[in-house]
């Protein structure tokens, strides 16, 4: 209720004001939103400058132009850069494809295989120790194995 208070009190003024907060704020906390955010403001305080608005009609003004300029900026903004690790936080994602030898046999289903530096649970058809089984999925921390 303050805020409604203020706009209909200060009028323009709040949106111009409160578009450069809002565009001083993408500075400190970056993430895109908030620059498309605080334009829409700017353009409705600099466009209720020089038109009579009634301020509940201001609001569906910065409404609308605020759920069209970040709809566009999703729409038309680049495939974000690469990672050169994109299996950071998925590490057993990244064996997917790999062949390795069983640790123990894999019975009724379940079984253990030492990759790098831990030992995995493996699920998979029954298989004696030694077998050569290629990693065919990852479900968290259950790799789920074929005989290779």
């Amino acid at each position: 209720m303050q805020v409604i208070d203020f706009i209909a009190t200060h009028g323009a003024w709040s949106w111009v004001v409160a578009g450069l907060i809002l565009l001083a704020l993408e500075l400190v906390v970056p993430g895109g939103v908030l620059v498309w955010l605080g334009g829409a403001a700017l353009v409705t305080g600099v466009l209720a400058l020089f038109v009579t608005i009634f301020w509940p009609l201001q609001f569906v003004i910065f409404g609308a132009l605020a759920l069209v300029s970040i709809g566009l900026w999703l729409k038309f903004r680049g495939p974000g850069v690469a990672s050169d690790r994109p299996f950071l936080n998925q590490r057993a994602n990244r064996f997917i494809g790999h062949e390795a030898v069983l640790d123990e046999p894999i019975r009724d289903g379940i079984g253990r295989l030492a990759l790098d530096d831990t030992v995995w649970r493996v699920q998979g058809p029954d298989l004696a120790a030694g077998s050569r089984v290629r990693i065919v999925e990852a479900d968290g921390a259950l790799l789920k194995v074929e005989a290779a």
